[in-house]
């Protein structure tokens, strides 16, 4: 059992037969000096009014009614003004070992979620062209969540939201179009509006291996119909090749098109007239997004009669909601910060709570090499595709790398460090620590080293300060990947990868495993080292990551 479910349950029994209610604010976690114990509890000053007594009265009345019941503590100690500081007794963390072994890639799985339907949405770039290095970490980030968010026990589906009409599509095949021309003969320049990448070139042969020239013939409208859907179809079909070389699963892709096809934009339209939050003013449709906190009302269709994006951007989540999806997560760019407060205002006008929808933005990658900036420019063509750098530096270090920090941070992307072998790169550090592990068994099969089948007994034996300190690392792996999951922050699973990893190593450092003083010894290692291989393995397929077994 994890240890702080284990002082929770004990003290949650406590505090009933003393008839007292559970505080929400109760916190359990790790004490900022290990001196203090291995966990620590701030129950009896959130208590100490309820049960009329001084917080250090509280805890010593505590602590005398825990300390029977729970054997698998130790001590207990009371500090400052009534802090409870828990000290485990060894076979608790000892007893870890069998679990994980026994639970397999199950190890650090839960009900938290309790079957919760959530749809994560992300990537969503336009198909105008390929997949840049900041589609890669939103990419990255909304399929690493997803796994995240499994293990813990929701129910996730996940969806790629394609903008295949609008504007923008027009400004693509007038583009591809211009490039066909050019292939033909007619030496026609591209506008500043178009979309300038190479790319585009190649779309244009696909067209013109197909028609030859014919198009000339064919009245500009006609023409351009086939250039935008050309090049529609085959930047989108990139699109899916690249994200499943990086191990991305979307199972729906959504059209924003069909939204328009089945009048669902007017529905939703209708739906917010019908309750007065939609009105009419100088021809155009608002919505009245200032009675949920927004500073003006917003535009929904304009006088012309064409819909704004965000008309749109309502049905589709409408549409969201009508599946029956309880959670919606958005995975944004970071620049659309300002527009996040807005969609929150519409979807409490559709009926449903603000927190129903979770927007995550995601902050722009900065490419460097050996130090120096890449510059980037979507739209002049000018950047490196996240296929480009999948090719060069792998989609392991890739998607490490992207999930190395908290989304909403900067991140520097080096590429000629991120392909360095050495410890100083975080990939090749935690994947290092498994591949490590696999050699030790592989070198202990061929000395008939491996540990037998009664582990239990082993088990006292892994009681020096190194030890318990990766087994109390692994005990907490499944708060590790709550924490992820509540907070929509896979970067918590690499970091304790990392910090497991720096155990494993030290660990090395420290202890021999193979030439152990007793074969009981070297039997025992092995067995807390089976254990940390299985929690890296899982944490690293959490991020999408292999765990190789030779490196």
């Amino acid at each position: 059992m994890n240890a702080g479910n284990y002082i929770h349950d004990h003290l949650k029994d406590v505090a009933e037969e003393l008839g007292l209610e559970w505080p929400e604010r109760t916190v359990i976690e790790p004490p900022r000096e290990k001196r203090f114990g291995d966990l620590a509890c701030n129950l009896t000053m959130l208590l100490s009014r309820q049960a009329g007594q001084k917080p250090v009265d509280l805890a010593q009345k505590i602590k005398s009614l825990l300390e029977p019941r729970a054997d698998k503590i130790d001590r207990i100690e009371i500090a400052g003004p009534g802090f409870l500081n828990f000290h485990f007794k060894a076979s608790f963390w000892q007893e870890l070992i069998p679990v994980i072994i026994r639970e397999q890639e199950n190890f650090g799985s839960s009900g938290l979620g309790k079957n919760r339907k959530v749809l994560i949405e992300f990537v969503s770039a336009n198909p105008t062209g390929p997949l840049h290095i900041g589609h890669g970490r939103g990419a990255a980030l909304g399929d690493s969540l997803t796994r995240i968010m499994r293990f813990a026990g929701f129910d996730v589906s996940t969806e790629y939201y394609l903008n295949d009409a609008g504007r923008q599509m027009d400004v693509l095949g007038h583009s591809t179009w211009v490039r066909y021309q050019n292939l033909c003969g007619r030496m026609i320049s591209l506008e500043p509006e178009h979309y300038q990448g190479e790319y585009l070139k190649d779309v244009a042969g696909i067209i013109f291996s197909k028609h030859a020239c014919s198009l000339l013939k064919e009245s500009e409208d006609q023409a351009m119909d086939i250039c935008r859907e050309t090049a529609v179809q085959v930047i989108l079909d990139g699109i899916r090749e690249d994200l499943q070389h990086f191990g991305v699963e979307h199972q729906h892709w959504f059209s924003e098109k069909s939204l328009l096809e089945k009048q669902e934009v007017q529905k939703t339209l209708g739906f917010l007239s019908s309750r007065d939050l939609a009105y009419h003013h100088e021809g155009a449709l608002w919505f009245k997004s200032t009675l949920f906190g927004d500073d003006k009302d917003r535009v929904l269709r304009k006088s012309d009669g064409s819909l704004t994006y965000f008309a749109s951007d309502i049905a589709y989540h409408h549409n969201k909601y009508s599946r029956g999806f309880e959670t919606l997560v958005d995975i944004w760019g970071a620049d659309h910060h300002g527009y996040a407060p807005r969609m929150k205002s519409a979807v409490q006008a559709l009926d449903r709570s603000e927190n129903s929808l979770q927007v995550i933005l995601v902050q722009l990658v900065n490419l460097l090499r050996a130090g120096s900036q890449i510059s980037m420019s979507t739209r002049s063509g000018e950047f490196v595709t996240l296929r480009e750098v999948m090719d060069e530096v792998g989609v392991d270090s890739c998607r490490f790398i992207f999930l190395s920090r908290k989304s909403d941070s900067h991140l520097d992307f080096d590429l000629e460090e991120v392909k360095k072998k050495s410890m100083d790169n975080p990939v090749f550090y935690v994947q290092y620590a498994h591949a490590r592990i696999c050699s030790v068994f592989a070198k202990a099969e061929e000395r008939g080293q491996l540990p037998g089948s009664d582990p239990e007994a082993l088990l006292p034996l892994l009681k020096t300060p190194e030890d318990l300190s990766l087994l109390k690392h692994l005990d907490v792996f499944q708060d590790m990947v709550e924490a992820a999951a509540k907070n929509l922050s896979p970067h918590h699973i690499s970091y304790y990868l990392q910090e497991l990893a720096g155990l494993l190593h030290r660990y090395y450092t420290v202890h021999s495993v193979l030439n152990a003083a007793t074969p009981e010894l070297v039997q025992a290692r092995m067995l807390l080292l089976r254990a940390v291989a299985r929690v890296l393995k899982t944490g690293l397929n959490l991020l999408g990551v292999h765990a190789p077994e030779k490196m």
